[in-house]
């Protein structure tokens, strides 16, 4: 197993391509049609949020940032008639997905997956509950996104770094 710079697995140019270009594909069909369960949905976006961290390089990690969120927008399910209040947490969300897969890339190469996945999580938890938080407290969000945008976030990304914990063991082990 090679680990360079970027990611921890080199791939083929081609492998990364397809690599990436399927993420970005499930990144956003997967909120986009199946957007109903924030716990399915979530755990299954972070956890291509933590593969791509694994396996492609810091380039090609930008748009799944974005995709998921642009998703669940554009289907509006995941929040019914809600999700007009998640253009206010748009940013907070693609600010809060750029802490799960950095801060995840760089716990990982100093003390390992679990750790990586773990405070990777709570940053993205605490991060984007601290905005939603003052976003309800000044009456710009129901209460319903303090729990969708807290505890939820923490186990999505936990459950997701386990999804991809058991990817990244079986494609290591062949």
């Amino acid at each position: 197993m090679k680990k360079t710079k970027n990611k921890v697995i080199s791939l083929t140019l081609v492998s990364e391509k397809t690599l990436f270009l399927g993420l970005a594909f499930l990144s956003f069909s997967i909120p986009f049609s199946l957007g109903h369960s924030q716990l399915l949905t979530g755990t299954l976006v972070n956890a291509f949020l933590f593969s791509a961290a694994l396996f492609l390089p810091k380039r090609l990690l930008w748009p799944l940032l974005f995709l998921p969120s642009l998703a669940v927008l554009s289907r509006g399910l995941i929040f019914g008639p809600l999700t007009v209040f998640l253009i206010f947490l748009l940013p907070f969300v693609w600010v809060g997905n750029f802490l799960l897969v950095f801060i995840f890339k760089k716990v990982y190469n100093l003390l390992g997956f679990g750790l990586g996945v773990l405070s990777a999580a709570l940053s993205k938890q605490i991060f984007l509950f601290t905005f939603t938080f003052a976003f309800f407290k000044i009456g710009l969000l129901p209460r319903l996104f303090l729990t969708t945008m807290g505890l939820n976030q923490f186990l999505t990304a936990s459950l997701g770094g386990l999804l991809a914990w058991l990817i990244f063991k079986k494609v290591k082990n062949g």
